[in-house]
């Protein structure tokens, strides 16, 4: 290798604390699988030969002396130096330890070090020694923890400390010590054992924990954890392990080797939560390989528990059994969360196969049973592993809710679930929000800004976590099932009564309550648009503004962003409802500009809408071929307030959108030309003009049509009646065609039925919805 920035020489402190020469070669840095991890990499220029191999640890302390040299130490009792032959080199390698240690490269030392070390380090010659142990007396205990909590602010001094106790088999010493002290009844050296056991956990490594979590350490290391000297009496953790918390085992495990791994897991499980103290922001890296241990040992349990298949089938069959007395499916649902709870430490890979390995034995059927069962600890039990499969799979619930296990149309499914959902569901998940949002137990003011509302906002914090997880599921069903939701929200006046929940004085919740809202709005719908404004829907949004004053807080912010977003989107209907019923409320509202940008915006629209009005033909500006904005008003009041034949079906079409552009002619000439053409059409089948100058369509099938009766606005129902109601008389289920007077587009029913088309077949063709101009 010819590259002489990478050429080092490898020394080591030997026992005399003598530098001796390794080698040269060139150094590299790269990932080894081994070692998981960043490692620095020597290989002698000679033969290739591997001189030095040692992984970049994050919590080791590395000096830059000289602009050439790279000096620390390992575990392994030695200290370790690389010199570079030329700076670059070395500035690289620098480069990659600060890297893996997230420092700057511009430090000279990656960790902070006591001033002995620091004394030591700057002349390479001479580095520590292996710290020597005091002898495991009863003497030496308080000198021992001396040592044990002074060496925890120093990397290295861990590492040779937790070498030297690994050594000499230290750790059982000290426990025989226990035994000896708690016999004597010797406080004071329990209370030195508490302080030494609780450092040696500190030391943060695995080999350690090996010996202490065994099962002939694990209770004594426990009982020298109940000697706290802050404590007036010492805990009583060891009675409960043995006495209190009683290993259940649902089905006799067989497997010594995983029952013995369950139990280690329990009780350092145990430590780690309850025995030891928070660690504070300078100890929070001091439990990170314990975490580690217990993250490793549930990983092994599950894998364990899956791959044995004879005990698997076995609890599901005792689940599923009818003859299971309660108890029993209790204690069986509570291992079967837990077993949920281990597998999400798995990789995905695991877990997919974990899941499918539950699904195929039949955890979904087993759940249906369980969740029909009284005690309240089982169901809430049984709704967490429920929870965990549709994590996994919503695709298998839906498909097993609908008892269609063998559905490969996905959207087909999809559709029916939600049918399935919306008639039977719906209701039970949105009681408790209309419950506590119900009117009679809200009065408000008329005047914008002063609404005093008695309502039953919960101030039970409870109830008010309970709706908040409501309102985010309807939330998302906004966002996702188009439909379904918009005509249950209006059918229900369901935004109207979220909106209630502005009043709360849970933050989170009004704050849930405005995320419905905004979700809504950003869908930039015109059903949902005119729904708001007609409803005057802003109202409580704007109070809970106003009412918010000067704090700039979330829900300030969180307002503030909703009108931001429809003056942004220049959502017309909705600048024009805010200004003009809102505007005097709100222009004092200066440290945004957003109110007045609404303002411009509306002056804007009203400026383009007066000059488009000043270029039309006089002729096309008449009213009897612009459709009246009332008409339209009436048009969706009627559908809103109409009962739905068959709840959940009716789709809401865009009003907009659902009218080809050229059923009406642009200009005079066009118009007459098509009058013209149709003039040969039968003279029966034509819209009678009324004399208020709308249209009346008449159905030869209809009774109620032919009576001639005229409109006085700018429409007309028929009702397409049975033969039962032939009297003209429409029925509750009748079937209603809203025809609508001359307009820009054509004309079509806000909702279309597929049984109409028999009916035409059988009886005369319905006139086809199309103005004629009057005279």
């Amino acid at each position: 290798m010819s590259d002489t920035r990478r050429r080092v020489k490898v020394y080591t402190l030997n026992e005399d604390r003598q530098w001796d020469d390794r080698g040269t070669g060139h150094v590299s840095s790269t990932y080894v699988e081994r070692l998981k991890g960043m490692s620095l990499l020597v290989r002698a220029e000679s033969d290739g030969s591997l001189l030095l191999e040692s992984k970049i640890n994050p919590n080791t302390a590395y000096q830059k002396q000289q602009d050439t040299l790279i000096v620390w130490s390992e575990a392994e009792n030695y200290d370790l130096a690389l010199s570079f032959q030329e700076k670059a080199g070395c500035d690289e390698i620098w480069e990659k330890i600060c890297q893996v240690q997230g420092k700057d490269p511009s430090v000279e030392v990656t960790q902070d070090l006591i001033e002995s070390e620091e004394e030591h380090i700057e002349e390479m010659p001479e580095t520590s020694p292996l710290i020597d142990l005091p002898t495991c007396e009863l003497n030496k205990l308080e000198e021992i923890a001396d040592l044990v909590t002074s060496v925890l602010s120093s990397p290295i001094r861990r590492e040779k400390l937790a070498l030297a106790l690994e050594n000499e088999g230290y750790i059982k010493k000290l426990l025989q010590l226990f035994q000896v002290c708690e016999n004597l009844e010797n406080t004071e050296g329990l209370h030195h054992l508490y302080e030494i056991i609780r450092g040696i956990l500190f030391l943060n490594k695995a080999t350690l924990f090996e010996v202490m979590f065994s099962d002939e350490c694990i209770m004594d290391v426990v009982g020298c954890l109940e000697y706290d000297p802050s404590l007036a009496q010492p805990k009583r953790h060891r009675e409960f392990l043995t006495k209190t918390a009683k290993f259940k085992e649902v089905i006799p495990i067989t497997d010594s080797e995983l029952r013995q791994k369950i139990h280690q897991t329990y009780r350092v499980q145990y430590i780690q939560d309850i025995i030891l103290p928070t660690p504070s922001v300078f100890e929070e890296n001091f439990l990170s390989t314990l975490t580690s241990f217990i993250f490793f040992n549930k990983v092994e349990i599950v894998s364990m528990l899956q791959e044995d298949e004879k005990f698997l089938s076995e609890v599901f069959a005792q689940l599923t059994d009818e003859a299971t007395d309660d108890d029993k499916r209790c204690e069986l649902v509570n291992f079967f969360k837990e077993f949920c709870a281990f597998s999400q430490t798995l990789q995905p890979q695991n877990r997919d196969a974990f899941f499918k390995t539950l699904a195929k034995l039949g955890i979904l059927p087993a759940l249906e049973i369980v969740m029909g069962m009284d005690d309240l600890q089982v169901r809430s039990a049984a709704t967490d592993i429920f929870s965990y499969l549709v994590e996994f799979s919503p695709s298998m619930v839906r498909e097993f809710v609908m008892q269609e296990a063998q559905q490969s149309d996905d959207k087909t499914e999809k559709s029916e679930f939600l049918n399935f959902f919306y008639n039977h569901c719906m209701h039970v998940l949105t009681a408790p929000l209309l419950a506590n949002t119900s009117e009679d137990k809200c009065e408000k003011d008329a005047v914008v800004g002063s609404t005093k509302s008695n309502t039953i906002c919960p101030d039970n914090y409870q109830t008010a976590q309970l709706l908040a997880l409501i309102l985010e599921l309807l939330t998302f069903c906004v966002e996702h099932h188009t439909y379904h939701i918009k005509n249950y929200i209006m059918n229900k006046d369901l935004l109207r009564r979220v909106l209630v929940l502005m009043n709360s004085k849970h933050t989170f919740l009004a704050l849930c309550a405005l995320r419905f809202m905004r979700r809504i709005i950003g869908l930039k719908d015109e059903f949902y648009n005119r729904y708001i404004t007609k409803g005057n829907l802003f109202e409580p949004v704007i109070n809970a503004l106003l009412d918010n004053g000067t704090r700039y807080n979330l829900l300030n912010s969180a307002v503030i962003e909703l009108f931001e977003f429809i003056r942004v989107e220049d959502i017309k209907s909705l600048i024009a409802h805010i200004v003009e019923n809102f505007y005097n409320a709100l222009e004092s509202i200066e440290y945004v500009q957003t109110f007045k940008g609404l303002k411009t915006k509306y002056e804007q629209e009203k400026d383009r809408q007066n000059q488009k009005l000043n270029s039309v033909p006089s002729i096309l500006r008449s009213n009897r071929f612009r459709r009246d904005a009332r008409a339209l008003e009436e048009d969706e009041e009627m559908w809103f307030n109409e009962d739905e034949e068959e709840e959940g079906e009716a789709v809401v079409p865009p009003v907009e959108k659902s009218k080809p552009e050229d059923d009406f002619p642009d200009s005079y000439e066009k118009f007459m030309e098509t009058k013209k053409a149709k003039e040969s059409e039968d003279k029966e089948n034509l819209p009678k003009r009324t004399s208020a100058g709308g249209f009346k369509f008449t159905f030869s099938h209809s009774a109620s049509a032919a009576n001639g009766a005229n409109s006085t606005n700018s429409k007309s129902v028929a009702a397409q009646t049975s033969p039962a109601s032939s009297n003209g008389s429409s029925s509750k289920n009748a079937t209603l065609t809203t025809a609508v007077t001359a307009t820009k587009g054509s004309l079509v029913g806000l909702v279309d039925y597929p049984d109409d088309e028999d009916d035409d077949e059988e009886e005369e063709t319905s006139p086809r919805k199309r103005p004629r101009l009057g005279s």
